[in-house]
């Protein structure tokens, strides 16, 4: 995760991958073994790399499952950091070398890839009763001019998690507002306890913060609408959720070497029991409650500290079904590989919610008594939720999702005023 996105535009990158497709024609990632029984590989690439992490535990094990049923149709995986795969997956896209299947993130994102007819179409291969295992609006940020290009294996949303051990031990009431954050950010200070975990050498994890305070500024509904174009990022809203990030910054909230870390060096402390407060996604819920996890039982998740000046509902969550598997519309095998990324999505998207690493898209049949306390927490919270918007740097496309989260780590660096943020996120806009 310590690689910056590249920084091109949706329109070149559209450009780039029309022009590669024509030039390169149909080159593919796929080996073939030719003998009495055909046997093929088909390459898949995902974004899970610590051998801590419980996505990475439970994407090997329905890999491994579908090479033991599949003898003849292997698949060969590689794994790389959330931040670098970004630049990477959009490196190979371009020079036509992508797998035969890989994950990417729908809305925005993915844009490009399908407008230079780089992802294949899987419409043809749902009509299986596939649509029906899944749970409605699961499709939705993966779905194209009415065509459906890939397949969702969580729900992920951003979650509040608070240390209860540490604000029992140290007699500190846990906010479930701003106004009480910044008492109990105050009061974690004064011990000398780092109150907050954020990693913003990576950048996305700081923008969670910022998105998340604008959500609760003015709203789902504004902040979609700014995203897409159709309000203005200078409301009111905008400028207020950037003032309010900055008095985060100001009282100390997070490690002062903040803009050095990477979003795993920073969350070590909180998995360590060290930091009370960290606001991040579901999946990391999984990785919390492992075994030998020291925090496992002594965190609770909430929904982010709601405002009392904020026209945003208290319920509205951060995040959506916007990861998923897609297939490579340049290789030779589609319908194996279509078929292993029905079998992938759905079987990964049960494995993370009886794992406590995510919230299923599919409608999955498992012992409720046995999923842990904290999953069953943020599924709360995802069932109650009013509205939602995804991250901010998938709904924006290529260079638009990079200004925003240098603008986000300007805040965090003290190097930008709120009004000066708003006015260069409205920039975004009027392009």
């Amino acid at each position: 995760m310590n690689r910056k996105f590249m920084k091109i535009s949706s329109l070149l990158l559209t450009i780039a991958l029309t022009s590669t497709l024509m030039a390169c024609g149909n080159k593919t990632t796929s080996t073939t073994q030719t003998g009495s029984n055909q046997k093929i590989t088909l390459k898949l690439w995902h974004i899970w790399t610590s051998d801590t992490d419980s996505n990475k535990q439970n994407v090997e094990a329905v890999i491994k499952e579908w090479n033991t049923a599949n003898p003849n149709v292997q698949i060969e995986a590689e794994g790389t950091e959330n931040e670098a795969y970004k630049t990477k997956i959009k490196t190979a896209i371009s020079a036509n070398e992508a797998p035969d299947i890989f994950v990417t993130w729908g809305a925005g994102f993915s844009q490009p890839f399908v407008d230079a007819g780089k992802l294949l179409p899987l419409d043809d291969y749902l009509k299986d009763g596939t649509k029906e295992k899944l749970l409605n609006g699961a499709l939705t940020y993966l779905t194209y001019n009415k065509k459906v290009y890939g397949l969702p294996y969580a729900n992920d949303i951003g979650i509040f998690y608070v240390n209860k051990e540490l604000f029992d031990k140290n007699n500190i009431k846990i906010p479930t507002t701003y106004d009480e954050l910044l008492v109990a950010i105050k009061a974690f200070k004064s011990k000398g306890i780092t109150p907050m975990a954020v990693g913003e050498k990576d950048k996305w994890p700081g923008m969670f913060y910022y998105d998340a305070l604008a959500l609760r500024e003015g709203g789902a509904k504004l902040s979609n609408s700014a995203l897409a174009k159709k309000s203005s990022f200078e409301d009111p809203t905008f400028v207020n959720a950037s003032s309010k990030l900055s008095k985060l910054v100001d009282a100390g909230a997070f490690n002062s070497a903040a803009l050095g870390l990477t979003r795993d060096e920073s969350e070590v402390p909180f998995l360590q029991g060290k930091i009370p407060m960290y606001y991040n996604g579901s999946w990391l819920a999984g990785t919390i409650d492992q075994g030998k996890s020291v925090v496992k039982g002594k965190v609770v998740a909430m929904n982010f500290p709601a405002l009392s000046d904020g026209k945003g509902g208290a319920d509205e969550v951060l995040g959506g079904a916007i990861n998923g598997f897609v297939v490579n519309a340049n290789t030779e095998h589609k319908a194996e590989a279509a078929k292993a990324v029905k079998f992938i999505a759905e079987n990964i998207s049960k494995k993370l919610y009886t794992t406590g690493a995510g919230i299923p898209t599919w409608k999955v049949d498992v012992d409720e008594s046995k999923i842990a306390p904290l999953t069953k927490q943020i599924s709360v919270i995802a069932k109650k939720s009013t509205g939602n918007v995804v991250w901010w740097d998938t709904y924006l496309s290529g260079a638009d999702a990079e200004v925003h989260k240098d603008l986000v780590a300007q805040i965090f660096g003290k190097q930008i005023t709120p009004a000066n943020f708003a006015k260069q996120m409205q920039a975004i806009n009027k392009k």
